[in-house]
């Protein structure tokens, strides 16, 4: 995949990407013209990923492909960024399924990987950069979830960082033809000049706005992403192999829209709660996508069905919501790809943050 081209008459900001996943945070970086010194993931296929997308491909990362919990922050800094390398921002967004708003009452309250936004928070102390950038899902402001976020911001407060108010962001508001919020964490270094409009200004207007101007709706180009050819060459051109009977079901269910109710899909629990009406609907191209989550390519666990064709979307088309290029190959089989392009931060809304971030440094 061609590295972006950038021009500017400041030296790139050097950044690490904490919990990076497949690379959309870092592919947004690079399309911000910043530098990627260093990327942390421990999962095996995501790592397969960005290593064919950005490593093999021009980028100077340093992977490391470890557990976060067994890697030295004070390691990375002595290696990676000392001297002038300093480290200018800090990325990532900790895995979030335990403040997912799925979770059921007071599910995910004692999932361990819910202090792992405290661990990031060890890296920024160690690193010491002049700002850090943390998304995760709206299910994180929760109160049951408040003792860790009482904790982070109490980090900052005493290492010298002022964090900004949670900032909860809809995708589709910067461009990203999906429903997508999720939650940004914005922390400056006290001693830092940080002089730009934050959060940035949308856009593509807001759900009002796109009422009355249409010409401002993202999902103007959701329909191209299932009009725009797909190479047969491509590794991400492929979809869940479905049964016959499911078939059917698809072939019941109305084209742009419908649900399981119009496809008569009725499971044995089903007799007992109406269950999720969305569940094998056929996604409308006239309208925003649904957000693209780790079972983006299973129908059962969502509006995940061609709009046209009687079968679930394919990888590309998830990808192509979550705005990665064509040239972007996922790793590691169908399972394994959906969930990658599911956890990603849609390149689209991260590169307009980054740049953001940027300007705000180099003025």
């Amino acid at each position: 995949m061609k590295q972006p081209k950038f021009t500017s008459n400041f030296k790139p900001l050097n950044c690490i990407d904490l919990f990076a996943g497949a690379g959309g945070f870092s592919l947004a970086a690079l399309n911000a013209g910043l530098s990627v010194k260093v990327a942390v993931e421990k999962n095996k296929h995501a790592c397969d990923t960005y290593r064919h997308n950005l490593i093999k491909h021009g980028s100077n990362s340093q992977l490391y492909d470890t557990d976060i919990l067994e890697l030295s922050p004070s390691l990375i800094a002595e290696k990676h960024f000392s001297g002038d390398d300093c480290c200018d921002i800090v990325l990532g967004g900790p895995p979030c399924q335990g403040f997912s708003v799925h979770r059921t009452k007071n599910a995910g309250v004692d999932d361990p990987r819910n202090a792992l936004i405290l661990r990031y928070f060890e890296f920024v102390n160690a690193l010491r950069p002049k700002v850090f950038l943390m998304e995760n899902v709206p299910g994180i402001l929760w109160s049951r979830h408040s003792e860790y976020l009482k904790k982070f911001y109490e980090n900052g407060e005493k290492t010298g960082y002022f964090i900004q108010n949670p900032l909860v962001l809809d995708a589709r508001d910067f461009g990203v033809p999906q429903r997508r919020k999720r939650v940004f964490f914005l922390g400056v270094r006290n001693d830092v000049s940080f002089n730009t409009e934050w959060p940035p200004s949308p856009t593509h207007g807001d759900e009002k706005s796109r009422q009355c101007n249409p010409k401002l709706a993202p999902w103007r180009i959701a329909a191209e992403i299932f009009t725009k050819p797909i190479s047969h060459i491509d590794d991400n051109n492929n979809h869940m192999n479905h049964s016959p009977e499911m078939i059917d079901v698809f072939k019941s269910t109305p084209l742009n829209g419908g649900s399981r109710f119009q496809s008569k899909r009725i499971l044995p629990c089903h007799l007992e709660h109406s269950g999720h009406k969305d569940v094998y609907g056929r996604i409308n191209p006239l309208q925003p996508g649904p957000t693209m989550t780790t079972a983006c390519i299973n129908p059962s666990k969502g509006r995940f069905v061609h709009p046209t064709e009687h079968h679930g979307i394919t990888l590309r088309h998830a990808a192509r919501f979550q705005t990665f290029p064509d040239e972007f190959v996922f790793k590691g089989g169908l399972i394994a790809a959906g969930e990658q392009i599911g956890n990603a931060v849609p390149v689209k809304l991260g590169e307009i943050l980054l740049r953001t971030i940027a300007n705000g440094l180099q003025k």
